[in-house]
């Protein structure tokens, strides 16, 4: 498939409501959207950098500049007959997986809009539908904390799981267990702690959680194995896992039981391929998580969460609980904790091209 010119769009998406995690509170994201067009097929994909470093070194200003001047000349004007070829054309430029993520996944879904079948179909997905649990920002209050736990478990969703930070953490664990003691629930630090905090994780320890996700550093290992050893409940990896090998790393340390698996984040769907059976063979269960994506990235992910190994649920929620319009004309909605696979070939969704064009802080086009 020869791929011809693309498009990237820069789009500022007000949030629905206010999103508080230890990195801090969002209102809004500015999402990277980039159209890869070939042989008069179009792919789509969106890029999960952030404006700050605050999540990884990636920053939105640097992958769309390194896009528009590296990874997207180095693959236009040519010829590739799958995404594997098309990986190892982007594999001399260092790091940068977010960015190269961009490339890669709006080619897999061009690439597979040629062969007429469904993204999960190529990458070995075996449902039709995955489950679905919601992540829930840190609340103003314990009360407003309950009451949304509540009403996200009368919607279905097949797990709770709170952003927790220091100061903000056992005691709203405490209230939510006495309050749904049959809930699966679990947490998410974002790197906001040390080893210096254990007393708090021991804490912890004596709630149920199905995992306790990413409490160190993001660039750690072996402090989350001393922890982890001092503890019942998992740990789950986010930040720490770039690739099959970090994963694999991670693993034989005994940093952590569970990967939380964001495909943006290990450079794209071959990548996100490999760390899911490299978990696997370690019988570590994986779930799909998220970067408060649009309808493009929200199908990338649905589409992988497919594969088996992705035994928990994943952060794959209702795209109508984030924004008031999405980017996309599909209603990717969540029915009783579980989400459908979008129908259709490639990413099963189709663009707002004019809704787009008009919103758009920025537009770039790259040709060969």
């Amino acid at each position: 498939m020869k791929l011809e010119h693309a498009e990237l769009y820069l789009v500022r998406l007000p949030l629905k409501f206010r999103f508080e995690t230890s990195f801090g509170t969002q209102t809004e994201r500015t999402l990277l959207l980039l159209i890869l067009s070939g042989e008069g097929l179009e792919g789509y994909s969106e890029g999960v950098m952030e404006v700050l470093p605050a999540y990884r070194e990636e920053t939105l200003a640097g992958a769309l500049h390194l896009l528009e001047t590296a990874l997207l000349p180095a693959v236009l004007g040519k010829d590739w007959e799958n995404p594997d070829q098309l990986v190892q054309a982007l594999a001399p430029f260092r790091g940068n997986r977010m960015a190269k993520a961009v490339v890669e996944m709006a080619f897999w879904d061009l690439w597979a809009k040629s062969l007429g079948f469904p993204l999960y179909q190529l990458l070995g997905g075996v449902r039709r539908e995955v489950p679905v649990g919601v992540s829930l920002g840190i609340q103003p209050s314990l009360e407003a904390t309950l009451d949304l736990v509540e009403r996200h478990l009368a919607e279905g969703y097949q797990r709770i799981k709170l952003k927790i930070k220091p100061g903000w953490d056992v005691q709203v664990v405490a209230a939510v267990r006495e309050r749904f003691p049959t809930a699966r629930l679990t947490v998410d630090a974002n790197s906001a702690y040390t080893l210096a905090d254990l007393p708090v994780f021991r804490e912890l320890d004596r709630y149920a959680l199905d995992y306790i996700e990413q409490p160190l550093a993001y660039d750690d290992l072996v402090d989350h194995a001393k922890l982890q050893q001092a503890l019942t409940t998992p740990l789950c990896l986010d930040e720490s896992i770039t690739s099959a090998t970090e994963a694999r790393k991670a693993l034989e340390l005994g940093a952590g039981r569970v990967i939380n698996l964001k495909v943006g984040r290990v450079g794209g769907h071959l990548e996100a391929r490999k760390v899911h059976d490299v978990a696997a063979a370690w019988s570590a269960p994986v779930w799909c998580g998220g970067m408060l994506e649009a309808g493009v990235g929200r199908a990338h992910n649905i589409h992988l969460a497919t594969l088996a190994n992705f035994t928990h649920p994943g952060d794959t929620s209702s795209a109508s609980r984030y924004w008031a319009e999405d980017i996309v004309e599909e209603a990717l909605e969540a029915r009783e904790g579980w989400m459908p696979v979008p129908e259709g070939p490639g990413i099963g969704v189709t663009l707002r091209r004019d809704w787009i064009r008009k919103r758009a802080l920025e537009v770039r086009r790259v040709r060969s």
